[in-house]
């Protein structure tokens, strides 16, 4: 089994992060329209309930047993990651920003959001250890 270092994590997510901001900024930037910008915001701010309520939880993922606090923070996560996803859509639809800036904050977002989870996800492995 190959291992991977923690710099190396750390490096490769940072630039997926980087790579993310700047599609981001460039749909804003190119198109001379900087409502995309909100995106960032409610990607940042997606995995914050999940986090908070997650030490509620039982440490078996599959139980029945799950508090209402868990279940918040998972709805909380859900709603921002779905207004961070469709957000670009309405604003595209209803042409306060173009096509190709919705793409390309579209795409931006979901490198951010996935990064953020992905990091969450290798560190809180190598720490059970």
């Amino acid at each position: 089994m190959v291992t991977i270092s923690p710099l190396s994590k750390i490096i490769s997510l940072s630039c997926v992060l980087a790579i993310g901001f700047l599609l981001i900024i460039l749909s804003c930037a190119l198109y001379g329209n900087w409502l995309p910008l909100t995106i960032v915001a409610l990607f940042l701010l997606a995995p914050v309930p999940n986090a908070l309520c997650g030490s509620h939880q039982s440490e078996d993922f599959m139980s029945d047993s799950s508090s209402t606090v868990v279940d918040f923070g998972r709805f909380a996560t859900g709603f921002l990651v779905f207004s961070g996803l469709a957000l670009p859509i309405v604003l595209a639809h209803n042409h306060l920003i173009t096509f190709a800036a919705m793409a390309m904050s579209l795409s931006g977002g979901l490198l951010v959001y996935t990064t953020i989870v992905t990091f969450g996800a290798f560190f809180r492995d190598s720490e059970e250890f």
